[in-house]
């Protein structure tokens, strides 16, 4: 398994789930006695929990698959799974937009932490993802020498195809980054890491882990789901900037294709549809979007530039 990991992250992959997924499909097959990747096996196992969503059994598979298709070139013992026994239904989960309060309640749960690092450390992230809308991969990747305190900027290097962009932080972001960096140097264990935001062990968080700790959190903070596919979820704070970001520009009287042309670039978006699809989620937004398309026709309409 780490070989095949090694490989493939120096394809560029990052493989944080799929390397958790792996361990538990090994520990499995070694319970059992199995030393064969059998696809009755890989069936089994991702087939649970019983009662998750289907694309969840379809995507355990996948990780298993590209797995065993690795194990075949060096032994052909091993089996592949066919890549249609569990086909993966393509959907996205609805958006879940916080409200200024329900962040302020995020932060406050993290009060309930055990240690005053791990405090500061979820308090800090939570609010620097609401504030920069920065995908979570990308700050648990930050590194300390990315974040320029005298020009208020934020590099991030690792963005989705390997794209790096700048983000100008407001005088308050970069007072609460600070002094978490104090904190940080005097609670966090000396291990060398490079990381900005970091464990209790002194050590660069991990993506599963910091999922985990947000339900937790979420859960604490009161946050229920709006809907079968509206949970709250850490990646929806990305959502809630990009919404706010617009909100902010209309309510401003901005030109709303220049501003969503800048806001796909801070995102770090390839294509400006992955921005659109963002926004889709708000009533609010869309309604405001359709106020303006009738001004414009209404001007249209009566010879007006």
């Amino acid at each position: 398994m780490a070989d095949y990991l090694a490989l493939r992250r120096a394809l560029g992959y990052r493989l944080a789930r799929p390397e958790k997924l792996l361990g538990q499909f090994l520990e499995r097959l070694e319970q059992a006695g199995a030393d064969v990747v059998t696809t009755e096996a890989a069936l089994d196992w991702s087939r649970l929990p019983a009662n998750a969503d289907s694309n969840w059994h379809a995507y355990r598979l996948s990780v298993v698959r590209g797995f065993a298709t690795y194990l075949r070139t060096l032994d052909p013992v091993h089996q592949v799974p066919a890549a249609d026994l569990l086909p993966q239904r393509p959907h996205r989960a609805s958006p879940y937009l916080y409200s200024d309060a329900e962040i302020a309640g995020l932060i406050a749960a993290s009060a309930t932490l055990r240690t005053p690092l791990r405090r500061a450390t979820f308090s800090t992230l939570i609010g620097l993802l609401a504030v920069t809308g920065i995908r979570v991969g990308e700050a648990i990747a930050l590194n300390r020498d990315d974040l320029d305190l005298t020009a208020r900027r934020l590099l991030v290097r690792f963005g989705k195809f390997g794209k790096t962009r700048a983000l100008v932080l407001h005088p308050t972001t970069v007072d609460e980054l600070r002094s978490y960096q104090r904190l940080h140097d005097r609670l966090a264990p000396a291990t060398g890491t490079p990381a900005l935001l970091v464990s209790t062990a002194g050590t660069r968080l991990i993506y599963c882990n910091v999922h985990h700790t947000f339900k937790q959190l979420a859960r604490l903070a009161g946050l229920r789901p709006r809907s079968g596919s509206c949970r709250p979820r850490i990646h929806d704070l990305r959502h809630s900037f990009a919404v706010r970001s617009m909100l902010d520009a209309y309510a401003a009287g901005q030109d709303g294709q220049t501003q969503l042309t800048l806001l796909s670039t801070w995102l770090g978006h390839v294509h400006p549809a992955s921005t659109y699809w963002y926004l889709s989620a708000s009533p609010e937004l869309m309604a405001l979007a359709g106020q303006r398309l009738d001004a414009y026709l209404a001007d249209q309409s009566a010879g007006r530039p």
